[in-house]
């Protein structure tokens, strides 16, 4: 039986239960290495009574400073990867793969808020990691406070319940999509700027999305 991940980015640290169960109930918990501090403030009120230090925080270090990495040393692995041409939620992603090979379902939280253009950069990641790295059967997505959002890579159909709001995002202006389940269908949207397929609402159940070819979009669920 597969384990479950979360990875813990900087951005706004979940209030609501959702994201916080995800947290306290996830086998392998991976910090980037500037939520680190973040997540020693929200330690006791996630695991009440015991102390629930991450498996690893991982990153280039830059934002760590070095009296918390020797306080800590001894219970927290810390893995410094100093490249700079992925960020540290990649890092995080990398390293989680390449170390728990049996994980199954990977929940990113606290990659949003905070700074707009990092929110746009991690969500977008969630597409390119389909191209980086090798997911097939693992589940992975973006939990926050305010939404689900997850990568997808050809055609499918969501069980997402009649009413749930969805956005669609795509950077493949050549992809059509056709839809059923949706108040407003795709069959006839141009995906030539991001906004195209936003703030839409599932008007059944389920909601099947049939694409021109395979390509890569994001799903936005409320």
């Amino acid at each position: 039986m597969g384990r479950t991940a979360v990875i813990i980015g900087a951005g706004e640290f979940p209030r609501k239960p959702y994201p916080r169960y995800l947290i306290s109930s996830a086998d392998i918990i991976i910090c980037c290495d500037n939520a680190f501090s973040t997540y020693l403030r929200a330690m006791s009120s996630l695991f009440p009574g015991e102390e629930r230090y991450p498996d690893a925080v991982v990153g280039d270090m830059d934002s760590l400073k070095e009296s918390i990495k020797k306080k800590y040393s001894s219970k927290v692995k810390f893995f410094h990867e100093s490249e700079q041409d992925d960020n540290d939620q990649t890092k995080a992603v990398r390293y989680l793969l390449n170390n728990y090979p049996d994980v199954t379902s990977i929940h990113i939280i606290g990659a949003s808020g905070k700074r707009e253009d990092h929110t746009i950069g991690n969500i977008s990641l969630l597409m390119e990691y389909h191209r980086k790295f090798d997911i097939s059967g693992i589940e992975m997505d973006m939990v926050s406070d305010h939404s689900t959002i997850f990568a997808i890579t050809d055609s499918c159909e969501l069980a997402i319940g009649k009413g749930r709001r969805i956005s669609i995002i795509t950077p493949d202006n050549s992809l059509t999509i056709k839809s059923t389940g949706l108040e407003w269908p795709l069959d006839e949207v141009v995906f030539d700027n991001w906004w195209k397929a936003t703030l839409n609402r599932a008007s059944e159940d389920t909601v099947k999305l049939t694409f021109s070819h395979p390509s890569r979009a994001v799903i936005i669920l409320d």
